[in-house]
C-alpha cells in the first residue's frame, strides 16, 4: 500500500470530521454537547497536525516513531476527560434534535477508526504503528459519543409524549 496515499486520504477526513464537529456544535442545545464537539473539533486538528508530520516525515526520508513518542500519552486524555467532566451534564440538558447529530458524530468516528484498523491491517512498521495509534484515538472518541447518544435517547425515551 501508498502509505502516502493513506495518510493524505486520512487527513481529508481529519477535516470534514472537524469541519462537521465546528459547525455542529453552535446547533446543539446541550451544553456539555457543544463543549464535547468544541473540544473534538480542537482534538481532530491535533489528528490533522500529526498526520501533516508524517507526511512531512516520509518527504525527508525520516522514520515517523521519533514522532510517535510525544504523541502516545494523548490518546485517550479526550474521552477520559470528557466523561468525568461533561457526561452528567449531559444526561439532564439531553434534548431530542440533539439525538441526530449525537448519532452522526459517532458513526463519523467509528468510520475513521475502522479506516485506520482497515489501513493497518496493510501496511508494516512505523505506518503500521501510526495507523493503529490514530484508530485507538478514534475509538475513544467512538466510544464518547456512542454514549452520550444512548444516554440522551435513554432520557428521550423517558418523557412523557409529546416532549
Amino acid at each position: 500500500m501508498d502509505i502516502r496515499k493513506i495518510y493524505e486520504y486520512a487527513l481529508q477526513r481529519e477535516r470534514e470530521g472537524k469541519r462537521f464537529f465546528e459547525e455542529n456544535a453552535a446547533r446543539l442545545s446541550s451544553a456539555a454537547a457543544v463543549d464535547a464537539f468544541r473540544t473534538l473539533a480542537v482534538e481532530e486538528q491535533k489528528h490533522i497536525d500529526f498526520i501533516l508530520e508524517q507526511i512531512n516525515a516520509l518527504d525527508r526520508g525520516e522514520d515517523s516513531s521519533i514522532l510517535l513518542e510525544t504523541r502516545m500519552d494523548e490518546a485517550s486524555f479526550f474521552s477520559q476527560r470528557a466523561r468525568s467532566e461533561m457526561i452528567e451534564h449531559t444526561v439532564h440538558e439531553a434534548m431530542v434534535a440533539d439525538l441526530p447529530v449525537l448519532r452522526m458524530a459517532y458513526l463519523i468516528e467509528r468510520d475513521f477508526a475502522e479506516f485506520y484498523e482497515m489501513a493497518a491491517q496493510k501496511t508494516s512498521g512505523d505506518a503500521k504503528h501510526v495507523l493503529q495509534m490514530l484508530a485507538s484515538w478514534e475509538r475513544g472518541h467512538e466510544r464518547l459519543f456512542k454514549f452520550m447518544h444512548d444516554q440522551a435517547f435513554e432520557r428521550y425515551a423517558e418523557m412523557p409524549w409529546g416532549g
